[in-house]
């Protein structure tokens, strides 16, 4: 199978709140899980374009700076013993704006052409030593899974919802006069080990974002920013709030602290092995003869090469 879209831009967002604050929790406490600015923009950063493969493409384990011990200001090269998923929704672009020219909220949803499952695998150990102060570099360029048919806009309108509340009046530029602004996708998370352990580790909606494709997409071009027909934007890990909703292993296993439990056979995992297959199914609608699918979205990790090759 091939790319469905030739993909010139890359841009990933943060726009799934449960996991923003599953996340801070881990690091910062509580009080201080969601940064000042999370309810008032769609944070995101420009991620790579090079690296996003279609469904069954395989990834290796990559090396990295990493830190060996907590506490340690000095990092060792070694292969990421962290490698994470992150279960989101990916959006393409199906016309362009110019350059100078914001794409109105209201306006937004004109310039969606459809929508993919998204696996944005990630080396957490790598991301914790790297990502200050500029964000995720290394971490996140090994590669990023999408299923290979896009479902068009259309096709999900009957589908769409309310996402998350946000209790702060946004700025003008990101209010929508449509309130049903997300589409309701049911999300599954299948892992399968090399011992041939086959599981359901996930099962979340992708209601449980708090900003819209069209705030996404009035927000990145507020400066003028000319989107162009291909890119591709995605939603960030879709989380909820319960245990076994997490799109992440992070969230799942508290940090590494808590190994998850996989099928009924004892194997457990902290993070992703050489070996396991995700699969990432999503669907919408709920009777049979309505369902409306996205085909799989799955990639397995081999092994990391040898240093130098």
């Amino acid at each position: 199978m091939h790319l469905p879209m030739a993909i010139g831009d890359y841009t990933d967002f943060y726009a799934g709140r449960n996991h923003a604050f599953n996340v801070g929790v881990l690091f910062r406490g509580a009080a201080n899980a969601l940064n000042p600015n999370y309810n008032h923009l769609p944070v995101g950063y420009h991620g790579r374009a090079s690296s996003v493969v279609v469904s069954g493409t395989p990834l290796r384990r990559p090396w990295g700076q990493v830190l060996a011990a907590p506490g340690d200001k000095t990092p060792v090269f070694r292969p990421s013993s962290r490698l994470d998923i992150e279960l989101e929704l990916g959006m393409f672009i199906c016309q362009g704006n110019t350059l100078g020219e914001p794409i109105p909220v209201n306006e937004a949803e004109n310039y969606i052409f459809g929508y993919v499952l998204v696996n944005d695998w990630s080396a957490r150990d790598v991301q914790a030593w790297e990502y200050v102060p500029l964000g995720p570099f290394n971490s996140k360029n090994l590669g990023t899974t999408i299923s290979p048919w896009v479902v068009l806009a259309d096709a999900l309108d009957p589908f769409k919802a309310k996402g998350l509340h946000n209790d702060v009046g946004v700025i003008e530029y990101l209010r929508e006069k449509r309130e049903d602004n997300v589409v309701d996708i049911h999300l599954e998370v299948t892992l399968k080990t090399p011992k041939g352990t086959d599981a359901v580790i996930t099962r979340t909606s992708s209601t449980n974002l708090l900003w819209s494709w069209p705030q996404m997409i009035a927000h990145h071009t507020i400066t003028g920013c000319n989107l162009r027909p291909g890119d591709f934007l995605a939603s960030g890990t879709i989380s909820g709030t319960e245990d076994g909703t997490q799109g992440s292993f992070l969230e799942q296993t508290r940090g590494g602290k808590s190994p998850l439990r996989i099928g009924t056979d004892g194997e457990e995992r902290k993070f992703l092995e050489d070996g396991d297959t995700v699969i990432i199914r999503g669907w919408a609608g709920t009777n049979e003869d309505e369902l409306v699918g996205f085909g799989d979205c799955a990639g397995q990790i081999l092994e990391v090469l040898p240093p130098g090759q």
